[in-house]
């Protein structure tokens, strides 16, 4: 493999169609394009200022490297990637790509992240700042996330994520099949017109969380006071709720079980009176 070392480049695409190459201590400090149809590259200790300046790359590692705000939708349409150890500071990064793994990475401006990935796993990740990571991406395994980013999580198929805080809203929107474990769900809105949802030992926050689904089911998992109009439109449900949910609003169907229920409204608009609600004995 060959090695390049404490090198800077510009310009445009100075690196492109590199093969089986080490990258170590370069910068890549204008233009675009630096590091473009390339295969089996890795990168360690190297700092990226221009723009686009990972795209169409096969086979990358890249370990305790910087992206600065100018290195904007930097990484697309590369495929087995695996990044550890860095910090992101522009916006649009990781598209259209297929096997992600990220490990101890910050991104500070998460806007438009993570978009159409199949194949996407994080460990110990941070986000920040942006609206819509994750769209359309599925197939996505997730242990360790702390994210303010806004309107995460939609459109996404096949989703595990475990010991999360996420703090947003309309989180997990028109999802299917997402499970979640032992996490911090903090927003408006949660999961609306999702299908086949699951969330374990969760807590959740936020105005009218759970509404408009299909196949909700919730194990040991606690409620804000402020979670009102809960399960509106729900069908499915096989909730048990701990302690105490404020209010239930118009579920279709299913089961719904905890300590203490506030109240239960069923209006004009409910389109069905099929679910059990109950508190536990």
């Amino acid at each position: 493999m060959e090695i390049i070392r404490d090198k800077k480049f510009g310009g445009e695409r100075p690196l492109f169609a590199a093969k089986n190459v080490s990258l170590e201590n370069i910068e890549i400090v204008d233009g675009e394009s630096g590091i473009k149809c390339c295969e089996h590259i890795k990168c360690n200790n190297s700092r990226f200022y221009g723009k686009y300046p990972w795209w169409h790359v096969d086979g990358s590692e890249i370990t305790n490297c910087y992206f600065a705000e100018g290195s904007r939708s930097a990484i697309w349409y590369s495929n087995d990637m695996v990044m550890r150890d860095c910090v992101i500071d522009g916006p649009k990064f990781f598209r259209e790509m297929r096997h992600l793994e990220l490990e101890n990475v910050k991104i500070n401006d998460a806007d438009e992240t993570f978009w159409k990935v199949d194949g996407l796993k994080l460990k110990n990740v941070e986000l920040h700042e942006g609206t819509y990571p994750f769209m359309f991406s599925k197939n996505i395994y997730v242990d360790g996330l702390a994210s303010d980013a806004k309107y995460v999580f939609q459109y996404c198929e096949n989703v595990e994520i475990h010991n999360a805080k996420i703090i947003t809203k309309d989180s997990f929107w028109e999802c299917d099949n997402v499970t979640v474990y032992d996490s911090d769900l903090n927003g408006e809105y949660l999961a609306w017109h999702s299908k086949n949802v699951r969330l374990v030992r969760c807590h959740i926050s936020g105005e009218q969380p759970l509404c408009y689904m299909d196949n909700v089911v919730l194990e040991d998992c606690t409620f804000d006071a402020a979670c009102d109009r809960a399960f509106e439109d729900c069908t499915r449900v096989d909730a048990q709720i701990k302690g105490t949910i404020t209010n239930i609003k118009n579920p279709i169907s299913g089961r719904i079980v905890a300590d203490k229920i506030g109240s239960v409204t069923y209006d004009e608009n409910a389109k069905g009176h099929d679910c059990v609600i109950e508190e536990r004995v």
